[in-house]
């Protein structure tokens, strides 16, 4: 038995070959007809560049209809696809070559030359092609250069293979890949498709990435599998958005694009009467943001909780009260417990660490075997290292991070990465990287030095990082203070750094 999870997309393609897949801002439509053939194409392609079933392709390019292609494709070869977020510099990506040792690296075509280079030193084995619009890309025009021939057969892939493996920022500064299966992939999308009632009529409104978990196996997923419409945009623009409302029925985001959204005078309920369901993830939405949503639009926003290595555990329902500041329910098929330092189950109320077992939680770390140990029960569940609480009808409520993970507008921030870059600066002693809640990006990236002489400022430590690390990833304040607060083991006490500063954005001019 096939396993592959092209499998399931490809029989729910079937299903409406002619309906749209992508409606793209500039009016075309692309038919899931179009996009299977596509899909197939790239899977002939793969082969001839010598990517078999198994092997790593790395793709970081912009949001398109061949990047969708591309991943489908990768699917359908049975070959492990690879994503890498778009702001990453060339320094980062340095590591997911070496790391994750890929035969195919796929990046935007003004990237390839410099990249080319990067993946001789760091992974000689890798090709290097880049993806772009006709005639641009060098995989695009090889492509459309390829002979009329019949679809390849779907590779036999067993539901524990791996499908994609997604980096996350490690607390230590080195990213873990996260190895997610064809089993996985196809489990966590059925029950989401059955949980939120997924309508044939339904209309998705894409404006997330598809290089993260949210936007390219949740949001995509869903709509692949009714073989649904997608208003397919490059990205958030709130203008945008308000114009494609009246043709959707659903709509991803994370906090950040509610927000944004509710500072456009244009929101209101006539605009989102069409609208079916709001769904937000990928960070915690606060409950002013909810309240102020369901006041201008009508809706109450379906809050939903997951990660990159478990996709979707915890989810509001569509049928219910969606209650403020919580994320809901186990999803049905996945165990989820609340449980102490220890593994010990706490009490309705209790506070203690959400823990989760089920056919969503991924195999495991890329190349590190003990690291996936240490995060792994004796009993299979996975501690996800955030705090919770869970109510006796086993409502769950986030109340914070074990770990000191910033998440900014949806995207994951490890304060050691960044604090070993800030510390190699030669006017800072020492410093501490914190989250501060800000309106827009949920949590703001906030660098507290010691400086060596004088003040350190933001404009020294854009300069510094600048093409080093991600923007997302930089400080966009920098507090200077005399010495950092630690207790007597002489730990950083960041719960008081974050308590003394979360009104900094507040502030005039923040």
């Amino acid at each position: 038995m096939n396993e592959n999870f092209f499998q399931l997309l490809q029989y729910a393609f079937s299903k409406n070959p002619d309906g749209p897949a992508l409606l793209l801002p500039d009016e075309r439509e692309i038919s899931y007809r179009e996009l299977a053939a596509r899909s197939a194409s790239y899977a002939l392609l793969l082969d001839g560049l010598g990517v078999a079933a198994g092997d790593r392709v790395l793709v970081q390019t912009g949001k398109s209809p061949e990047a969708v292609a591309l991943y489908l494709g990768c699917l359908r070869a049975g070959a492990v696809y690879v994503p890498i977020n778009t702001a990453y510099t060339p320094e980062e990506v340095a590591y997911f070559l070496a790391d994750a040792a890929p035969k195919l690296f796929v990046c935007d075509p003004d990237d390839a030359a410099g990249f080319r280079v990067l993946a001789a030193e760091q992974s000689p084995d890798t090709r290097v092609h880049s993806l772009g619009t006709a005639g641009q890309g060098t995989l695009t025009e090889a492509l459309n250069g390829l002979p009329a021939v019949d679809a390849p057969p779907v590779a036999v892939r067993a539901a524990s293979d791996l499908a994609a493996i997604l980096y996350t920022s490690g607390t230590t500064g080195r990213s873990k890949g996260a190895m997610l299966t064809h089993g996985n992939l196809a489990t966590s999308s059925v029950i989401l498709v059955d949980y939120w009632g997924w309508r044939e009529d339904d209309v998705l409104l894409h404006a997330l990435p598809i290089f993260h978990v949210h936007g390219l196996f949740i949001a995509l997923h869903c709509a692949m599998l009714k073989a649904t419409p997608m208003i397919f945009l490059p990205g958030f623009d709130a203008q945008a958005v308000l114009a494609a409302l009246p043709r959707a029925t659903v709509m991803m985001g994370v906090p950040t694009f509610y927000t944004r959204l509710l500072a456009q005078d244009g929101l209101n309920a006539d605009l989102c009467a069409h609208m079916r369901l709001f769904i937000s993830g990928s960070a915690p939405l606060t409950s002013q943001t909810f309240e102020a949503f369901e006041d201008r639009s009508g809706h109450r926003i379906l809050e939903r909780y997951g990660m990159s290595e478990t996709m979707m555990n915890i989810s509001n329902p569509l049928v219910g009260e969606r209650v403020a500041g919580t994320v809901g329910f186990a999803l049905p098929g996945v165990q989820v417990r609340i449980a102490s330092d220890a593994g010990e189950v706490v009490g309705p109320g209790e506070v203690g660490v959400i823990e989760v077992k089920g056919p969503n939680v991924f195999k495991g770390y890329w190349q590190m075997p003990e690291k996936t140990a240490e995060e792994f029960r004796e009993d299979g569940f996975f501690i996800t290292g955030d705090q919770a609480v869970m109510d006796a009808s086993g409502r769950v409520s986030i109340v914070g991070r074990e770990k000191d993970m910033v998440i900014s507008g949806g995207y994951n921030v490890y304060p050691k990465e960044v604090e070993v870059l800030i510390d190699e600066m030669p006017e800072v002693s020492e410093s501490a990287v914190i989250g501060v809640p800000h309106s827009d990006f949920g949590e703001a990236v906030v660098a507290v030095v010691v400086p060596a002489a004088g003040e350190v400022t933001v404009e020294q430590t854009d300069a510094a990082l600048g093409d080093r690390i991600a923007r997302f990833k930089q400080p966009k304040r920098v507090v200077n203070l005399p010495e950092l607060p630690r207790n007597a083991m002489g730990k950083v006490q960041k719960n008081e750094l974050r308590k003394s500063l979360a009104d900094l954005f507040e502030a005039p001019g923040s």
